[in-house]
């Protein structure tokens, strides 16, 4: 998914992708089971982000399907804000291709 934007902000710059406490993973698969973007693999000791930028900006549901709480994402509000930054940062940039 390299390349993709979310309102015109390249994915790459988007701080938008779950965590994993790899103490608290019991590699149960949940997550990969219900994630169609590939986000996660499974590593040697626990389930790990292998695709961050992958995951759908906003999106959180597997973070509810963890029993054990081993996913976290950042703080929405404090992820708002910065999205705003954002969308000013890039509202500002001329279009190139036009």
């Amino acid at each position: 998914m390299a390349g993709q934007t979310y309102l015109g902000i390249p994915r790459e710059e988007i701080p938008w992708y779950p965590t994993i406490n790899p103490d608290l993973c019991t590699k149960c698969n949940a997550c990969m089971d219900f994630c169609t973007n590939d986000v996660f693999a499974a590593g040697e000791f626990s389930t790990i982000v292998a695709n961050p930028f992958n995951c759908v900006v906003g999106c959180s549901a597997c973070e509810k399907l963890c029993d054990t709480g081993a996913i976290s994402f950042p703080n929405k509000k404090e992820f708002v804000n910065l999205l705003q930054q954002l969308r000013e940062k890039y509202s500002k940039i001329p279009n190139i291709s036009s």
